[in-house]
């Protein structure tokens, strides 16, 4: 089988403008997905029921249903309800590109404040107890002490949920937009070149995890140097 890359050489550009719509989509998808998170997070150590079971029962639903099926339910079961329509909403329901980060955001939020929550839990005791004899209120030992020693903690784990969503954006081109893989579909159907058009977004893919792998790196050697053994 003799591979034909000149045709993909020519629409290039297609996807590079692919690649920029996915790290779009992501990287919109993260910020939301986070800061919807930490509060998520912090309602799941509580040791209130009122206040730690609405959010094990949120990250349970998210997590317990896949992430096509929560696209679809946002993007065309929504669309169904006059109500919706009618509403202001209506507006930002209607465009994929605001769905598929809704849906993307409402995923990692539910992985992301586990695995907050768990970091949370595992905090040593000593920190708390020195930020006590501070006198820390407990506003400021969240703060101050737990949220940062959480987040940097969590790092290594939060990575491997970057590159799971890096993934998951592939689905965007279910809904229509033309990110990475719907560049290789649009490709595949217009030169009847699947094998090349495919093989061109995995690399795409791939460059992009390349990166993304190295800047945690970087970040990990930054924020959690301190966890590194040291050498006598």
């Amino acid at each position: 089988m003799i591979l034909d890359y000149n045709l993909i050489w020519q629409n290039l550009p297609l996807y590079l403008g692919g690649a920029l719509l996915t790290l779009k989509v992501l990287l919109i998808s993260l910020a939301l997905g986070l800061l919807l998170a930490i509060p998520l997070a912090l309602l799941r150590v509580s040791r209130s029921p009122l206040l730690n079971a609405p959010a094990w029962l949120y990250t349970y639903v998210i997590r317990g249903t896949p992430m096509l099926v929560q696209l679809f339910l946002i993007y065309y079961g929504l669309a169904q309800f006059e109500a919706v329509r009618q509403s202001l909403l209506w507006p930002y329901l209607s465009s994929a590109t605001f769905c598929a980060c809704l849906a993307f955001a409402i995923n990692t939020s539910a992985y992301s404040a586990e695995l907050l929550a768990g970091s949370l839990k595992s905090t040593p005791g000593g920190e708390i107890e020195a930020a006590r004899a501070m006198g820390m209120s407990r506003l400021t030992l969240y703060r101050r002490i737990l949220l940062p020693s959480a987040l940097r903690r969590a790092l290594p784990q939060y990575s491997n949920e970057v590159l799971m969503m890096l993934q998951t954006t592939s689905l965007a081109s279910i809904v229509t937009l033309v990110d990475i893989t719907g560049a290789a579909r649009t490709v595949s159907a217009r030169f009847y070149l699947p094998f090349e058009a495919f093989i061109t977004a995995g690399l795409i893919y791939l460059a992009m995890t390349f990166v993304l792998v190295r800047l945690f790196k970087l970040a990990e050697r930054h924020w959690l140097a301190y966890l590194a053994p040291r050498k006598h």
